[in-house]
């Protein structure tokens, strides 16, 4: 215990996950501003959005990240867009065979969070991931990659996704690249149409970050380029420039599955992208109560389409605009589920329950 701590000052530094407001730019309010145009409130979408099916394969799970293409076999999910998973047996094994892009991650009991002692030795000043506690997810499904420009494109052309919620301009459009700007809802409508759902806080952690307590989902071992998509030394995104000559030091996400897969077979949990999840946002676990603790917590109210006292949603994993500590396994950050006015670079992953 002692070791790891050590280590992550060392990686951190003091005052590191202290979560930074980064100013305007160009007439932007968001913190990841780039050359684009105002972006208008997003409405809820409507529970009658036509909704298509989901991927199903007999092959096993590969290492490699899955085409974009989009997925066409599986029927809908009954399930209301925000469900969060049955509380079956936790335990539950994986079954024979997954959709091919996505992996199983193993139901159990895990780590959530940090203990306040340690949050405090790395700066944070909000304590939002405090205290750590034992919690049990059943088994379920995690989409390999985020999802990507040229899946969220088939989703409009089916008329289940709404075209102006992006990509919003050039240099974050590329096929293969997660797509970026969308809100809640967006997310929420997509994993619908293909029959899945967003994964909720503890199964976003617990795909990230295992059962040995991880800081990052590789390992305890320190951020590198070659291992995430961030921000270091050389700059936002590892220093690859956007193609922008007045947001150039901006930088951009790269495709999907440009680093090594995870342990869990998943790519990209740590950095290019924040990723939405299902849960309504505490300022604390420990705020949050009974509704986050247990066998597959679902967080305030369940995450229920309405939760009173709570107007923010919660984001995951970093992204390419933000230094090391964002991508720690436990690091959490809210947003308003419109991600308007205040408009940021967000976007998503889907999960799927096993059948019971």
């Amino acid at each position: 215990m002692i070791a790891r701590l050590l280590r992550s000052v060392a990686f951190f530094g003091a005052g590191a996950l202290t979560a930074t407001v980064v100013g305007a730019v160009n007439g932007w309010s968001g913190d990841e501003a780039a050359d684009a145009p105002a972006v208008a409130s997003v409405p809820s979408p409507s529970s009658s959005a036509p909704s298509s099916s989901a991927p199903s394969s007999s092959a096993p799970p590969s290492s490699a990240p899955p085409s974009s293409a989009p997925s066409s076999s599986a029927p809908p999910s009954s399930a209301p867009p925000s469900s969060a998973p049955p509380s079956s047996a936790a335990a539950q094994p994986c079954p024979a065979t997954t959709p091919s892009d996505m992996v199983c991650v193993p139901g159990g009991e895990f780590v959530r969070g940090i203990d306040v002692a340690r949050a405090r030795r790395l700066g944070d000043k909000h304590l939002r991931s405090t205290p750590s506690s034992t919690v049990v997810v059943s088994t379920f499904l995690l989409d390999r990659t985020e999802v990507t420009v040229a899946d969220w494109r088939a989703c409009v052309a089916e008329g289940a996704c709404r075209k102006e919620a992006g990509p919003l301009y050039a240099d974050f459009d590329a096929p293969r690249q997660p797509i970026h700007g969308v809100s809640w809802f967006d997310a929420v409508a997509f994993c619908t149409a293909r029959g899945k759902r967003l994964p909720t806080e503890a199964e976003w952690e617990k795909a990230a970050r295992g059962t040995d307590g991880r800081m990052f989902p590789w390992g305890d071992e320190p951020a590198t380029c070659a291992r995430a998509v961030y921000r270091n030394e050389a700059g936002r995104s590892c220093g690859v420039k956007q193609r922008s000559p007045k947001n150039a030091d901006v930088g951009r996400p790269e495709p999907v599955g440009s680093r090594p897969a995870d342990p869990a077979g998943t790519f990209d949990l740590a950095g290019n992208s924040w990723e939405w999840v299902n849960d309504w946002f505490s300022p604390t676990w420990s705020a949050c109560g009974a509704a986050c603790a247990g066998i597959d917590p679902r967080g305030p109210c369940g995450g229920a389409a309405a939760c009173p006292g709570h107007t923010e949603r919660v984001v995951r994993g970093g992204s390419w605009y933000w230094p090391a500590d964002h991508m720690a396994t436990w690091f959490r950050r809210p947003h308003v589920p419109t991600n308007a006015p205040v408009f940021h670079h967000f976007g998503f992953r889907c999960a799927r329950s096993l059948a019971p």
